[in-house]
């Protein structure tokens, strides 16, 4: 009785409570999947309003039928907190919001209040394939673009932390397709790329990928172990490349939806085609879906809803019966409902693929036709293509006919090619498009001349080159192609100066090598001009010319000319004729020679080979001039011979000799003895005043001293003081100052006129003559002998510097 009594009593408290009024709120946080335990959520109290210092009196708490709840309350400041880590694909499968309703309760009175909790995603998982390793069959005879589909990795985590695509590693044989089936996910493909060998390669491993899309992606790996077989090779074949059927949603079960149908070259069970669903095929498709295995039928096996989906898309599998069943894939695309579905259809009827890059606007390129399976305003199409090409479509007469038409002058030279995309567009809502890619090439016409690498072109040849040896060459280019760019090369012979000379030049015709007939002397010729002219193979030709200007390089090819010493018979020998009262470092002589060679090669240094006594003379290299080292004793021998070596400074050097012969004589024998002849002859002539004609000859021998000694220091300057020059006009002269050198060889004296220099410059003749005129004061009756040249140049010879080559007018030595 009193358990009962006690029973009825808590039955009372309880009705009593539940009378009591009720309040409750609404309050709604968000945390991340797998924070820590104790992590805040929130201050609920707070957040409802709740007087903190009653919480604990009232016994604050949150009301849950788990054994251990996922959050609790503090009873003494009303913090939510997080009581063990929460994963969110446990707690919440398969669903893209996440929210965990609480309901917390106070007690005096009863107040009842739901939290709910969202947990957010983070990408915790990574994706995971069923298998870890998975193995293919395929043949060796099948062809390339054979597709083989494989299971799509799952990854636990939604959105955007779910697969997004796959990787599969680098190989020759296959390549990989993904296909988007939206909430289904990305399904990878196997796609045969290149014909397969099992006699080379019986075996192909490949790990495929998938990647989530993380930052940074998380991936999961699966092995692909591809075994090529040598049997069986022929797949049996769809009729078609695309099945696309249209299907009421009220279709009554049983309907025939449509009929697929392939066939197999084999005979036999490798013959006989069996049909199924593809392994990738959701499981809610199988419910909707079933297939005739024999016969390929697909008929509807459960309730079609459109608003759940407005179209499927199924894996068909066709198989044969052999030892290795052959495999092949083919999409079905079955649409419910007719809206506007059907992508717009693009149709090169007729087609140019080259036009010549000289057609003029509005040319006719292609002929394009457009068709859209649907109806009314969503089987209307517009055609149209880039503005950033040269074409143009131009509507038909004809309805969806289009003519793509040049716009603008085309350049094969700048675009040889164009990739024109034609895009397709209905009119409905929203509206369908579809695109197609035309190349369009454009052949070459001759529209360019060949182009010279370079104008002028300058070539140096050294002289003495082998004749018909190739010396230079030229080359052209040609923008256009093939014909239009072949060159042939020739030479302008047109009989003007410079076309003369080219006819000792040969050119190949192909490569524009130019190939000396005869040997260049620099002495003769120092540079030359011509014209080249290369056209191409193109109808009509097209060509452009080029100078070539030739400058012919010397070389050490002549030996030194001694122009002094020279005897009458034409040798370098000479005899000088001397005081014997000489001091030390007197002049005695100067030998003097020439190199038509410039540069270095006509560099000429002097060099004492004999002497008869070592201790009497010196030769100065650089000038050639011969002086005494001390003074004569009447020991000394009354003649002496020396030899002298002129060489010049060529790689190779070249060398002259020249001997001189000096005789010590009194010094008024050396003044004095052709006058003293002459007054012989005249004191032979006037016997009756033998005294007035030795005073005489003694008189002019005593002026003839003083000449010889002004002579002399003119000789040591080598200035004129007694002679003066005149030129004659010459068109080439450049204007160069010369000057004249004196000196004396027995009972002849010689004057050199050349450019004006130091004492030793080397002279080196030229061609193109000027003229000196010399006034004879000494012998009016005796012949004038002139040696004349011109354009000469003179090498400034110096130990302490390279030479320093100029260009004079003109140099004459004259013998009187």
């Amino acid at each position: 009785m009193e358990q009962r009594r006690a029973i009825r009593c808590l039955l009372g408290v309880v009705a009593a409570v539940l009378l009591c009024s009720v309040t409750s709120a609404q309050l709604r946080y968000s945390i991340p999947e797998e924070v820590n335990e104790g992590t805040v959520v929130g201050n609920a109290a707070k957040d409802l309003g709740l007087d903190r210092n009653t919480l604990k009196e009232r016994r604050y708490r949150i009301v849950s039928s788990t054994a251990e709840p996922l959050f609790y309350v503090s009873q003494t400041d009303g913090i939510l907190y997080v009581s063990r880590k929460i994963d969110r694909e446990k707690e919440c499968p398969q669903s893209s919001t996440c929210v965990m309703n609480l309901k917390t309760v106070l007690e005096n009175p009863l107040e009842v209040h739901y939290v709910g909790v969202e947990v957010v995603d983070i990408n915790d998982h990574s994706p995971n394939f069923s298998e870890e390793e998975t193995m293919l069959d395929i043949y060796e005879s099948v062809l390339p673009g054979a597709r083989f589909q494989l299971k799509a990795s799952q990854d636990a985590d939604s959105g955007q932390f779910s697969v997004q695509h796959y990787k599969l590693s680098d190989n020759e044989y296959i390549r990989l397709e993904v296909k988007d089936k939206g909430k289904e996910g990305k399904i990878p493909i196997l796609v045969v790329k290149k014909s397969l060998d099992r006699e080379t390669t019986g075996h192909i491993s490949l790990v495929l990928t998938a990647l989530d899309g993380g930052k940074p992606p998380k991936i999961g790996d699966m092995n692909i172990l591809i075994n090529v077989l040598d049997v069986n090779d022929n797949a049996p074949v769809f009729s078609k490349d695309v099945y696309s059927v249209m299907l009421d949603e009220n279709a009554p079960i049983g309907t025939t939806v449509i009929q697929v149908n392939a066939t197999d070259l084999d005979e036999g069970p490798n013959g006989d085609v069996v049909y199924s669903f593809g392994k990738s095929t959701n499981e809610k498709l199988v419910q909707l879906f079933d297939i005739n295995k024999n016969t390929g039928d697909i008929v509807v096996k459960g309730p079609i809803d459109y608003e759940e989906n407005d179209m499927f898309e199924i894996e068909i599998q066709a198989s044969d019966k052999g030892f290795v069943p052959l495999t092949t894939e083919k999409s079905v695309i079955i649409k419910i409902v007719d809206i506007n579905d059907n992508d717009p259809e693009i149709e090169v009827t007729s087609f140019s693929s080259s036009i010549p890059e000289d057609s003029k606007p509005g040319t006719t390129v292609a002929l394009i036709s457009v068709n859209d399976l649907d109806s009314g305003l969503n089987g209307k199409v517009i055609c149209s293509i880039g503005e950033d090409v040269p074409f143009a479509l131009s509507p038909s007469l004809q309805d969806k006919m289009y003519s793509l038409v040049t716009k603008s002058p085309l350049d094969r030279e700048k675009i040889s090619k164009y990739d024109i995309s034609v895009v397709a567009r209905d009119a409905g809502q929203p509206a369908l498009s579809s695109e197609k890619t035309i190349s369009v090439f454009i052949s070459d016409v001759n529209d360019n001349s060949p182009e010279f690498s370079s104008s002028p072109y300058t070539f140096y040849v050294t002289e003495g080159n082998d004749a018909g040896a190739s010396v230079f060459s030229v080359k052209a280019s040609d923008r256009d192609e093939n014909d239009n760019a072949a060159i042939s090369y020739h030479i302008v012979r047109d009989g003007r100066e410079g076309s003369k000379l080219s006819s000792f030049l040969s050119i190949n015709t192909e490569n524009g090598q130019i190939s000396a007939l005869k040997s260049f002397d620099f002495e003769t010729l120092k540079s030359f001009q011509f014209q080249v002219v290369a056209t191409d193979g193109g109808s009509p030709p097209l060509s452009s010319n080029v100078t070539v200007n030739v400058f012919i390089l010397d070389r050490n090819d002549n030996a030194p000319v001694i122009l002094y010493p020279v005897s009458s018979n034409g040798s370098a020998e000479g005899v000088e004729e001397i005081p014997r009262n000489m001091k030390a470092g007197d002049l005695v002589t100067k030998v003097r020679a020439y190199d038509a060679d410039i540069g270095y090669n006509g560099w000429l240094l002097f060099s004492l080979q004999q002497v008869t006594d070592h201790s009497l003379f010196t030769l100065d290299r650089y000038t050639g001039q011969i002086r005494t080292l001390r003074s004569f004793t009447e020991t000394d021998e009354a003649e002496h011979g020396l030899l002298i070596l002129v060489k010049d400074n060529g790689n190779i050097s070249l060398s002259a000799t020249a001997t001189v012969t000096v005789k010590l004589v009194e010094p008024k024998e050396a003044f004095a003895a052709s006058d003293v002849k002459r007054a012989a002859a005249k004191v032979d002539e006037e016997d009756d005043n033998v005294t007035f004609y030795l005073i005489v000859t003694l008189g002019s021998v005593s002026l003839l001293f003083v000449i010889s000694i002004i002579v002399l220091i003119a000789m040591q300057c080598s200035k004129s003081t007694e002679y003066t020059s005149k030129y004659l006009q010459d068109a080439n002269y450049d204007g160069t100052l010369c000057h004249s050198i004196q000196y004396r060889s027995g009972d002849k004296r010689y004057m050199l006129v050349g450019p004006r220099m130091s004492i030793g410059s080397t002279i080196v003749p030229g061609s193109h003559a000027n003229t000196l005129v010399l006034p004879d004061r000494r012998r009016n009756s005796q012949k004038l002998n002139i040696i004349s040249q011109s354009s000469v140049f003179a090498t400034l010879s110096s130990p302490f510097s390279r030479p320093f080559v100029c260009n004079c007018a003109s140099l004459h030595v004259l013998t009187c």
